[in-house]
């Protein structure tokens, strides 16, 4: 059986700064009727849409990459209801999340509201591209940006069914405890999330690590077989025994 055809995606790692403490996340759980990574916790994202890069070709750069940013920060506003690399009023915020969700084109909606994108508050931090599966694959773009003031995360209600603050650290403890489920690149990426001590630091590290695409391979060790990533891309972590391994 051939491996099916990889889809454009974007997702985006929220920050907020906490007073006496690392930085916390902004965190989705999957409803478990999604036919990928169901009743997982992720980071708000999706694939990139049509109109996401209908979008990009109206701006300056890689068409590529701008149309990944636009997807990323158009997910954030359907599924949190958070507004991130964008500047726009907070009180059209919940009638731009019912309005996306409804399939209504972004440009167009920035417009009416006078709003406008702010792309360069992502910071390009990691691409994953998965090999060897038959489920479906995502070739998925991941951004870090700063959350706005008093963001305050409201849950589309379909596609996910709760949406949270919590540290890198706290969402890897409930993993670890069996009360929450994160797949193998959501882990990966937060035991890296875990080492720093605000955003400037996480951003500092993704400019000091250039993005090169992760494609995850399997290897025979003496303890039997590991999922295993590149070690010089920053991650703390860089294999997982293939039987604990979550990858969907």
């Amino acid at each position: 059986m051939s491996e099916p055809e990889a889809i454009p995606a974007a997702t985006v790692i929220v920050m907020r700064e906490t007073a006496d403490g690392p930085p916390e996340l902004l965190i989705v759980e999957r409803a478990r009727a999604m036919s990928f990574a169901g009743g997982a916790l992720v980071f708000p994202g999706g694939r990139v849409d049509p109109g996401d890069h209908v979008l990009a070709m109206t701006l300056d750069g890689d068409p590529e990459d701008l149309a990944a940013r636009i997807a990323a920060v158009r997910e954030t506003i359907e599924e949190a209801g958070v507004a991130i690399g964008v500047t726009v009023p907070a009180t059209a915020i919940p009638d731009l999340q019912r309005r996306l969700y409804a399939g209504e084109a972004m440009g167009a909606l920035l417009d009416e509201v006078g709003g406008a994108l702010d792309l360069a508050a992502l910071v390009p931090f990691a691409r994953w591209l998965p090999a060897g599966v038959h489920h479906k694959v995502f070739d998925t773009r991941f951004y870090l940006a700063r959350a706005p003031q008093d963001a305050e995360p409201v849950v589309d209600g379909n596609e996910n069914v709760r949406v949270f603050w919590a540290s890198a650290r706290a969402v890897l403890d409930a993993a670890d405890r069996g009360e929450a489920m994160i797949i193998f690149p959501t882990r990966r990426n937060l035991e890296r999330l875990a080492l720093f001590a605000s955003f400037a630091d996480a951003a500092a590290d993704a400019r000091a690590h250039p993005v090169r695409t992760i494609t995850p391979w399997m290897e025979a060790r003496d303890d039997g077989r590991h999922l295993c990533i590149p070690d010089d891309l920053g991650y703390p972590v860089t294999s997982e025994p293939l039987a604990q391994a979550i990858r969907a």
